[in-house]
């Protein structure tokens, strides 16, 4: 039985369509009959409403909960953030646009089940058929070389490292964020190396899933991705990762 979970969205400038997504995954929850549920937002240092936006559901809701950055930290340091505060027995972090709807989390929990795994990660690489909306050609094509860089340097034999829709158990969720210490966009390897390192196993698994407009990744970020990828390398043979 699933007890209890937590949802955890980054969020930086997400004034716009935060509103629709924490109504989305409300009415998702709203159908549980978990003991207890979270939505914990994070607002990593926006200079837009972001903050107030989502702070005013959670007077509304005493089930959302909004943590701050201290300042413009990253993704990687705000799905740490929200991992970290999660109370919930199980922990997704979905990305603030909801790219991969929210209903998939039932073919992660399928997948865990399944396979004995404590972590399952959304995948837009096994089953492209599943996607909806496309990447622009010049990002999925920089999207495969990362990862065959990725498996070069790091050894995951991951698929897709980098789609925003991942669930952990709660007590191996503790364990992998504690020792993350990446705070922008190669976290995702990062996490997925130590879960590895820990003798967790991780369940990939085909997800729906669509390109929103307004991309926080840019160029720059994205090649700050491959910088990280040696970075994490470092960190294990430094012993950061024990």
């Amino acid at each position: 039985m699933i007890r209890s979970i937590s949802i955890v969205v980054p969020a930086y400038n997400e004034q716009t369509r935060l509103p629709a997504t924490i109504r989305r995954i409300q009415e998702y929850l709203s159908g549980s009959e978990w003991v207890f549920h979270e939505l914990v937002i994070v607002d990593d240092g926006s200079t837009d409403g972001t903050a107030e936006v989502a702070e005013e559901f959670a007077r509304d809701n005493p089930n959302v909960r909004v943590l701050r950055n201290p300042g413009n930290r990253g993704k990687g340091y705000s799905v740490r953030h929200g991992m970290m505060e999660a109370r919930g027995e199980w922990r997704l972090f979905t990305d603030a646009d909801l790219s991969a709807p929210i209903e998939e989390i039932e073919k992660l929990w399928a997948a865990m089940g399944r396979d004995g795994s404590e972590v399952a990660i959304g995948s837009r690489a096994l089953d492209r058929s599943l996607i909806g909306v496309h990447q622009p050609g010049m990002r999925e094509s920089a999207g495969r070389v990362f990862n065959a860089v990725m498996r070069a340097v790091v050894g995951l034999r991951i698929a897709d490292t980098q789609c925003g829709f991942k669930l952990f158990r709660g007590g191996a969720s503790h364990e992998i964020f504690s020792r993350q210490k990446l705070e922008r966009f190669g976290f995702d390897v990062e996490i997925l190396f130590i879960a590895k390192k820990c003798g967790y196993r991780i369940s990939e698994v085909p997800v729906r899933w669509n390109h929103m407009e307004g991309s926080k990744v840019g160029m720059m970020t994205g090649l700050h991705a491959f910088s990280e990828l040696a970075a994490v390398r470092w960190n294990d043979f430094t012993g950061k990762y024990r």
